[in-house]
């Protein structure tokens, strides 16, 4: 398991990760919905580069660079913006 001042991705592999998000998790398998959890993001660094982080460590990974978690709003895909104006 990956805690701090262990097992750490490096400058290259941290690259290769973010040009993975940018797939999106459906190339990844995870095709129930488009959003990245840490327990996905624990399994994709598993898959590519055979590390074993927890989910904590990749909080606090993604937090070394930038990223924050995010809670998705929930919307109806019949929303109809316009008329909610109205």
């Amino acid at each position: 398991m990956c805690g701090e001042g262990r097992i750490q991705l490096s400058a290259r592999e941290w690259g290769r990760l973010e040009a993975e998000f940018k797939r999106g998790p459906p190339a990844h398998g995870f095709t129930d919905d488009q959003r990245w959890i840490s327990g996905r993001i624990k399994t994709l660094i598993g898959r590519l580069f055979h590390k074993g982080y927890t989910v904590l460590g990749v909080a606090k990974l993604l937090k070394r660079h930038g990223w924050s978690c995010q809670v998705p709003v929930r919307r109806a895909i019949e929303r109809d913006e316009e008329a909610i104006e109205l």
